[in-house]
């Protein structure tokens, strides 16, 4: 039955696109050309709403029996709601901010999901008590914006979603846990469908609508998925999010460095980067793509691997992502601590 669902989402996914692309050039919901955007004409956005509706139609086929069905429903309906208001009106930012906090508030108080505690690779337990709601509440916020922050080129959002939805869905196969797998799979499938009028040169954009309801669906699957387990298993979600998360977290220090605002758009972005490297928009978004696909390979290792391979792995995705965001200039073209020392010692030697 999931075989065929599968086949029935992407196939409503195919249909509706083009359907979505004609409601969001007749009610106004399009993306118009600027200095900080890479397209050059009129776009039309609610791409997103394709996915969702073959989302949902995947959801009433195979009724899946879950505590945290209704919870997700409700808050997947919030955040499509939120994210299709921007895409038409513009939302500020402190409106789109409470309709994601609605939405994950659904999951934390109405499905009762919340990260209570870690169990400690060496021992002893980490418990959240009283910070395990707001904890929650921040890693669905930081996910969904997270998502969000890299939909920049064409086909980019949707992909690397799709290497993540095939990681969490494949990891929870492992483990037994079947609701994840069929969730992750019903919003692969749909994603998948979109994604052929979405890559370059893209014919829609999945606007807010797309990106804000794919960063919710992720980050409430790898929470399902990898809650109240071991120090090594939370981490897991974070590997297989990795390009996201590392992209979010280097813009935030650039916006420190540089003493802007937190919310101040700008064109440092990891995609941004590497356009200026010289790498063109369809090579930019390929590399993108194999970068997440080996964070997702990094992450299944890693589920398997015992505590001291698993923490030195750690370690050297870590010096990768270093190394890889000073030398594309992530953090600012000045700003290149790890590169300095290298090069520092490397003068040394070579005096000596």
């Amino acid at each position: 039955m999931l075989y065929l669902t599968l086949i029935v989402c992407f196939l409503i996914s195919i249909v509706m696109t083009p359907l979505i692309k004609k409601l969001a050039f007749l009610i106004g919901a399009t993306d118009r050309p600027n200095q900080r955007k890479v397209h050059q004409s009129i776009m039309p956005r609610l791409g997103g709403l394709a996915i969702f509706v073959s989302f949902i139609a995947g959801i009433f086929l195979i009724r899946p029996e879950n505590p945290y069905s209704f919870a997700i429903l409700l808050g997947s309906l919030i955040i499509i709601i939120t994210g299709f208001c921007d895409d038409l009106f513009e939302l500020p930012a402190k409106y789109k901010l409470l309709g994601q906090l609605a939405a994950a508030c659904c999951v934390v108080f109405l499905g009762d999901l919340q990260v209570v505690f870690i169990n400690l690779p060496f021992g002893g337990q980490l418990q959240f008590g009283l910070l395990s709601i707001p904890f929650t509440i921040l890693w669905i916020v930081g996910i969904t914006n997270a998502i969000n922050l890299i939909d920049g080129l064409d086909g980019l959002a949707a992909g690397v979603s799709s290497i993540a939805l095939i990681t969490i869905s494949g990891i929870a196969f492992i483990q037994g846990n079947f609701y994840v797998v069929a969730v992750g799979l019903i919003v692969l499938a749909s994603t998948i469908g979109f994604l052929f009028y979405n890559f370059h040169p893209a014919k829609i954009f999945m606007g807010d609508t797309g990106a804000l309801f794919l960063g919710f669906i992720i980050s409430v699957l790898s929470l399902l998925g990898f809650k109240n387990v071991t120090f090594i298993s939370f981490i897991i979600p974070v590997i297989i999010l990795g390009v996201p998360i590392s992209d979010t977290l280097f813009a935030i220090i650039r916006r420190i460095i540089n003493k802007q605002p937190l919310s101040a758009p700008d064109k440092s972005h990891l995609h941004h980067c590497m356009l200026r490297m010289g790498f063109s928009h369809r090579q930019t978004v390929l590399l993108i793509y194999a970068m997440a696909a080996f964070f997702g390979l990094v992450a299944v290792i890693f589920s398997q691997a015992r505590i001291g391979g698993a923490l030195f792995l750690i370690g050297i995705v870590v010096l990768i992502i270093e190394i890889i965001a000073e030398k594309i200039g992530l953090m600012g073209k000045d700003h290149r601590p790890l590169l300095n020392i290298m090069r520092t010692l490397t003068t040394e030697k070579n005096r000596s």
